[in-house]
C-alpha cells in the first residue's frame, strides 16, 4: 500500500429511480440490504459522512463494470472507502449483491455519468485517487469527442483531488492511450509517475479479456501537483 494518498498503482444523471434521502451504511430494500447510494439532492455536492459510515480516504472507481477491481481494492484495504460509479443498471445491482455478500462497508455505488458526478458532486480536495481503467476509446475519429479525458475533465479531477492525490488510468487502445498521455503532459497539473503493478486477481472483466485476447494493456499513473 502506498501512503502517499493510494493504495494502487455533463449530462445530467441517468438514474431510473426518484431521488431518496439520504443515508450512512447499507440501506434496507424490498431485496435486502444494497451499497447503491441515493442522495436527497443530485445537483449538490456530496456530503461523504452521509455516504460512507467511516471517515476514511476516499478512491473513486469511474466506471466500475462488474466490480472485480473495486471489490478487489475494497477488500484489500478496509481502511479506505471506495466509491464505485456505473450507468448500466444491470451491472450495478450485480456489483451491489456481490459488495453485500463480502460484507463490505466501505463499498458505495452510484449510477451516474462519471463526468457529471466529477464536475458536479465532488467536492474541492476530497478524494485520494481516481481509476480510471479501460474507458470507451470512442475509435471513430467523429467521436472522439465523448471520450472521458479532456483538458476540462482532468480540470475537475484536480480541483477534487487531495494533495497528494493521484489517478491511475488503463486501457487496451493505444491511440487512445497516447490521447490520455498528451492530456496529462499538456494540462501541467499532474506529474507521472510509474503505474503501480496489480496482481491478476485485481484484473478487471475487460482486462481479463484483453489478456486472454493477447492484447497489450497499457497503465499510468499520475500526481497531483
Amino acid at each position: 500500500m502506498n501512503p502517499s494518498g493510494s493504495t494502487f498503482g455533463a449530462a445530467e444523471p441517468a438514474s431510473s429511480d426518484s431521488p431518496a434521502p439520504s443515508h450512512t451504511g447499507p440501506v434496507r430494500t424490498e431485496s435486502g440490504a444494497s451499497v447503491i447510494y441515493k442522495a436527497a439532492n443530485w445537483f449538490e455536492a456530496l456530503d461523504w459522512r452521509a455516504v460512507f459510515e467511516q471517515d476514511q480516504p476516499i478512491e473513486i472507481d469511474l466506471g466500475c463494470g462488474k466490480g472485480s477491481f473495486l471489490l478487489w481494492a475494497a477488500n484489500t484495504d478496509p481502511h479506505r472507502n471506495f466509491l464505485g460509479v456505473e450507468r448500466l443498471l444491470r451491472r450495478l445491482r450485480r456489483v451491489d449483491r456481490k459488495a453485500v455478500r463480502s460484507g463490505l462497508n466501505n463499498v458505495r455505488l452510484v449510477r451516474l455519468e462519471a463526468g457529471y458526478l466529477v464536475s458536479k458532486l465532488i467536492p474541492d480536495g476530497s478524494v485520494s485517487t481516481y481509476h480510471i481503467l479501460f474507458p470507451d476509446p470512442w475509435p471513430k475519429r467523429r467521436h472522439q469527442a465523448r471520450r472521458l479525458i479532456s483538458p476540462d475533465f482532468l480540470a475537475e479531477l484536480h480541483r477534487t483531488m487531495t494533495a497528494d492525490g493521484a489517478v491511475n488510468c488503463a486501457t487496451d487502445h493505444e491511440e487512445y492511450f497516447e490521447w490520455i498521455q498528451r492530456a496529462f503532459q499538456e494540462s501541467s497539473r499532474f506529474a507521472e509517475t510509474e503505474p503501480t503493478v496489480l496482481p491478476p486477481e485485481a484484473r478487471t472483466d475487460f482486462e481479463k479479456e484483453f489478456v486472454a485476447a493477447g492484447k497489450q494493456v497499457y497503465r499510468c499513473r499520475w500526481l497531483k501537483r
